[in-house]
């Protein structure tokens, strides 16, 4: 895959095992993990990519040290956390005062500084509408993501689309609940796919 967006190491990017395509492609099967109880399931036996989708100022570095302890490489929805503004300090700090190895965003400015600070970086998109659909790939362009999540990730049609449209690996996140889903994501085109059902993460 070759193309504007192709993912790389940008400068700075600590020494992971592998790109987050790479990555993706040794465990395609992500943990969104939503809250307490969500972290609990995934340590050591869940999936080893997590999608953490809540936290705080205070309790953010603890959560990330614990899921990097149990082996887990760990990617902060920065748009999500308790006590953060939705400015770029916000990467920032992540890059110095946590373990974590990424973050997920909506915004293509938080996406674009995560790449800066070495960062993976994945930007979300909340596909409602043809509007939101049309203004995916411009906004891609902008932030220069590792990989892009859409949601809602349960419409095959939809990801074969955007396959064709852009060469930035897909994943499909939100209502993939069975192992129906994940196989039409897949076969869609999708790299991944992001869950919060623990049937999903033992396939």
């Amino acid at each position: 895959m070759v193309g504007p967006f192709r993912t790389g190491r940008p400068p700075g990017r600590p020494p992971l095992d592998a790109s987050l395509t790479e990555l993706l492609e040794q465990h395609p099967v992500i943990a969104s993990v939503k809250d307490a109880d969500g972290l609990r399931a995934v340590l050591g036996s869940g999936p080893r990519i997590v999608f953490l989708l809540y936290g705080s100022l205070l309790d953010l570095p603890d959560i990330v040290r614990t899921l990097k302890d149990h082996g887990h490489i760990v990617l902060v929805n920065v748009d999500l956390l308790d006590g953060f503004a939705g400015k770029e300090v916000v990467v920032r700090y992540m890059k110095e005062r946590t373990a974590v190895d990424g973050i997920l965003s909506s915004k293509a400015f938080m996406v674009r500084a995560a790449r800066e600070q070495g960062l993976y970086a994945v930007h979300r998109f909340f596909l409602i509408d043809s509007f939101s659909y049309h203004n995916l790939v411009p906004q891609v362009r902008i932030s220069k993501p590792d990989c892009v999540e859409i949601l809602p990730g349960c419409i095959p049609r939809v990801i074969s689309w955007l396959v064709a449209e852009t060469d930035v690996p897909i994943i499909a996140g939100g209502l993939v609940c069975d192992r129906e889903d994940v196989f039409a994501a897949l076969k869609a085109g999708a790299c991944a796919i992001a869950s919060s059902n623990r049937d999903v993460w033992a396939m």
